[in-house]
């Protein structure tokens, strides 16, 4: 089994407005059983999760994905190697992460790249997703602006997938933990930016090795990256409201 992080482009490209297909759902989860991304022209959330692809709309409401949609950006990965436990107190997204962190530091692994999966029943997920959006050189946070619609689900259970990226590879994806939710059902889902929790299941995979495709195409070419702003990155990929 795969022990690395398998990522498709990176976030500034995403951020600048590359959302043009770069592979699709089938040959993505090849790659890997867990993770998240979006679709070509942002069309939805993608959740990875236990070796299946789905796509949350922008009413929360999920579907499974077809092996032939295209995929602009995604992160994901096998879930080998893991470490498991319970997370019991008052969550929100704030306390959670920086729980997450001290975990992940416990092991001396802040450096290293990180999978996860939490099941558990949440009091309140708050979330998003949004409706696609044909353009280029078109910034994220603009498209999301346009397209993307909030929505809440309360007292639901089912699972927190995400990846964690450390502050150097900042850009290549946002540093930090990236969460989204998909319930048991698989019938609701999205990119979560606030919660209640009080008890979750955790697994957790740490990856030492990364593998990027970058898009095989002239336009890719014609975007400048490293003008992607942080705070727009922080913005659309971190939750800030």
């Amino acid at each position: 089994m795969n022990s690395k992080m398998f990522q498709v482009s990176t976030l500034q490209s995403l951020a600048l407005g590359y959302s043009r297909k770069v592979i699709t759902v089938g040959e993505l989860m090849k790659h890997g059983e867990t993770g998240l991304g979006t679709f070509e022209d942002v069309n939805g959330e993608m959740i990875a999760i236990d070796g299946k692809c789905y796509r949350a709309m922008e009413d929360g409401t999920v579907e499974e994905s077809s092996g032939t949609r295209g995929v602009p950006f995604s992160s994901v990965a096998f879930m080998d190697n893991c470490r498991e436990f319970e997370l019991s107190g008052n969550y929100d997204m704030t306390s959670l992460k920086n729980e997450l962190n001290n975990r992940i530091e416990e092991d001396f692994a802040l450096n290293s790249m990180h999978v996860i999966q939490i099941h558990g029943t949440f009091e309140k997920i708050y979330a998003r997703s949004e409706a696609p959006y044909r353009a280029h050189h078109v910034t994220l946070k603009e498209m999301l602006d346009t397209t993307q619609k909030s929505f809440e689900f309360s007292n639901i259970t089912g699972t927190l997938v995400g990846v964690y990226y450390p502050d150097y590879m900042d850009g290549i994806n946002a540093s930090g933990w990236h969460l989204h939710f998909i319930n048991n059902e698989r019938t609701k889902g999205g990119h979560v930016y606030e919660i209640k929790m009080s008890h979750g299941n955790v697994r957790l995979s740490r990856k030492n090795c990364i593998e990027i495709q970058l898009p095989n195409d002239p336009a890719f070419d014609t975007y400048a990256l490293k003008t992607a702003s942080k705070d727009e990155i922080k913005h659309v990929e971190q939750g800030k409201h």
